[in-house]
């Protein structure tokens, strides 16, 4: 199988060069050494002890969200054998029984695998944001913790640009440009490990005679291997494979999204209800009227109009969007 190519890797960006030139070009980027001046990331550098104890000083005993899978699992986050649940349990902890777990575990080469997800840092760790600063971002952006030891991901993607920064241990990252969807074969919409609809296939020993169209996306792949202090740009709706090599793990990540007026995600669904069974000659009409009036294929498709006469082709207020929504809530409601 085809070696994934590696990531493009930059030094000393500034928020207006991520702004203004990497955010448009909408493919991924590694920016080296980012946050390696960061007090959690000098922290980590110097032992796991270190990490631990700058954690506990922002904690205020929260519960977060983790994820459990034993032994037999090899640290891969994954359904069950039927497809009708999953290898793993998830639960609730609080922070500091998650890290002494961790800290006792760590020479243990048989541990149970454990993931701490996607923590919101200002309700669970204050002040964390503000001592460790994104410098690309708006600080309005929160930032998330996801601690753990040896887990591996499952292919996946979010409705939203993201930029994950290495604080300890090494990651390595395996992503996929979204045109590739077809060649990875996702799993279930309505039971995910996580939230995410995520790819069937295992990336250690892939089933080509089940999943032949993985070797086509393994050839558009890239990776990138994310040493402490590296951080990684994905873009939106990219596809992106996560490995977490060592016994102790911490990454930081920002989540956000560009002009977004209302959910992609809750009209893609109901679009698939309402579209995908239609007759042939239907759906092709209306891929016509979404090609045309959503996609923009053929330029703004309201330019013939005078602005105040463009209605919802025009630029939309906040209040005539949140009038739109009020009537789709409404005919949803009625057609349930």
């Amino acid at each position: 199988m085809p070696t994934p190519a590696s990531i493009p890797e930059f030094t000393g960006v500034t928020a207006d060069i991520f702004r203004n030139e990497i955010l448009p070009a909408g493919t991924p980027v590694v920016f080296r050494g980012l946050v390696r001046d960061w007090p959690v990331t000098q922290a980590a550098l110097q032992s796991s002890d270190h990490l631990f104890d700058y954690l506990r000083r922002f904690d205020r005993g929260a519960s977060v969200s983790t994820m459990f899978a034993p032994p037999s699992a090899k640290g891969r986050f994954f359904y069950n054998d039927d497809v009708s649940g999953f290898n793993f349990r998830s639960g609730t902890s609080k922070i500091v029984a998650a890290l002494d777990y961790l800290a006792s575990h760590r020479d243990d080469p048989e541990a149970s695998a454990l993931a701490v997800q996607s923590v919101p840092v200002r309700g669970h760790l204050p002040g964390f944001q503000e001592d460790n600063r994104m410098p690309l971002l708006d600080p309005a952006v929160e930032a998330r913790i996801w601690i753990g030891n040896r887990v591996i991901v499952a292919a996946h993607h979010d409705p939203s640009d993201n930029i994950a920064c290495c604080i300890a241990g090494r990651r390595r990252f395996t992503l996929f440009p979204p045109e590739q969807l077809p060649n990875l074969y996702v799993g279930p919409f309505e039971l995910t490990p996580a939230g995410a609809t995520i790819s069937m296939v295992d990336f250690d020993n892939p089933d080509l005679e089940r999943y032949p169209r993985f070797a086509q996306a393994l050839e558009a792949a890239v990776v990138a291997d994310l040493e402490p202090g590296d951080a990684l740009y994905i873009p939106y709706q990219w596809w992106h494979h996560v490995r977490s090599i060592e016994a102790i793990n911490m990454l930081v990540n920002y989540w956000w999204e560009e002009g977004v007026r209302s959910a992609p995600r809750d009209a893609f669904l109901h679009a698939i209800l309402a579209l995908r069974d239609l007759p042939p000659t239907h759906r092709a009409a209306w891929r016509t009227l979404f090609d045309h009036y959503v996609f923009l294929d053929n330029g703004p498709a309201a330019e013939h109009l005078a602005p105040e006469r463009r209605g919802v082709l025009g630029d939309v207020t906040t209040d005539e969007a949140r009038s739109i929504r009020t009537a789709l809530s409404r005919a949803l409601s009625r057609s349930a």
